[in-house]
C-alpha cells in the first residue's frame, strides 16, 4: 500500500517528505513532521493508534486505513478536537467499495420491508492479511444492522443466529479484495460484489481523502470525501 500510495500521490503532484515503517518508528517526530500537510496511516492494528496520535498531537491531519485497533477510534477523534486538526478513518478507501457502501445501506432499508430474504457476506482475501472479517466486511455488516430491524449484531458464518449477518471469511493466494453481499430467499437471490483488481483504488481513495482534509478542521468519513448526503 505504501508503494501504490507514494505513486499515486506523485503522480497527482504531490511531494512525499517522510516515510515511516517499523525499521524508522523514532523518525516520527516533532522536527521531521514539521511542514507536512497530511499523514496517510496505513499500518498495523498494533501500531496505528500510537502513530495516529503522534501526527494529531503535531497539528498533522491524518488519513488512517489501518483496520482492527477501533476500540480507541474515540481517543483518537478527542486528540483531534483537542488539538483542532482533522482526522478521517476509513475501513476501505476504494471509489468503488465507498459506492458499494452506499447502495449495500440503501439495499438493506428496503429489505427490511420483506423478510422473507436472508442476509449474508463474503469476503476473499490475501493469506497475508492479518484481520479476519475485514474491517470493510464489518462495516457492510454494520450499515446492514442499522438500516433492518431484523439483525442486531454480525457473527462469523459457523456462529450465526437468527438475528446476526454472518460473515464468511476466506484468505487464498494475492487477492487484493473482494466483497459479496448476498440477499437470499426461496424465490431468488439479490447480490452486491466488489472485486478489487489490485491496490490502486486503495491507495487512490487515500490520497484523494487525504486532498479533502488537508485544508479542513474536524472528523470526517468517505461519506464526505464522496459528497454523500
Amino acid at each position: 500500500m505504501g508503494h501504490e500510495i507514494e505513486a499515486i500521490a506523485v503522480k497527482r503532484g504531490h511531494n512525499i517528505k517522510l516515510i515511516i515503517d517499523q525499521d524508522n518508528n523514532s523518525d516520527l517526530n516533532r522536527s521531521n513532521l514539521n511542514g507536512i500537510d497530511v499523514a496517510i496511516e496505513f499500518s498495523l492494528p498494533s501500531a496505528a493508534f500510537d502513530n495516529i496520535s503522534r501526527c494529531l498531537s503535531e497539528k498533522v491531519p491524518v488519513v488512517s486505513g489501518t483496520t482492527g485497533w477501533l476500540e480507541k477510534y474515540n481517543e483518537a477523534v478527542g486528540l483531534c478536537k483537542i488539538y483542532k486538526t482533522a482526522f478521517i478513518h476509513s475501513s476501505n478507501y476504494s471509489i468503488g467499495v465507498n459506492l458499494l457502501f452506499r447502495v449495500n445501506s440503501e439495499l438493506a432499508k428496503q429489505m427490511n420491508q420483506y423478510r422473507d430474504y436472508n442476509v449474508s457476506i463474503e469476503e476473499i482475501h490475501h493469506t497475508k492479511k492479518l484481520d479476519a472479517p475485514s474491517g470493510t466486511a464489518i462495516t457492510i455488516a454494520d450499515q446492514i444492522i442499522a438500516q433492518h430491524s431484523g439483525y442486531t449484531n454480525w457473527c462469523l458464518e459457523n456462529d450465526k443466529t437468527d438475528d446476526c449477518v454472518p460473515i464468511r471469511s476466506i484468505r487464498e493466494g494475492l487477492v487484493p479484495g473482494t466483497h459479496t453481499v448476498t440477499w437470499n430467499s426461496d424465490i431468488d437471490t439479490i447480490s452486491l460484489k466488489h472485486e478489487a483488481k489490485n491496490r490502486k483504488g486503495l491507495a487512490l481513495g487515500a490520497v484523494v481523502a487525504a486532498e479533502f482534509i488537508h485544508s479542513r478542521m474536524g472528523v470526517f468519513t468517505m461519506n464526505d470525501v464522496m459528497g454523500f448526503r
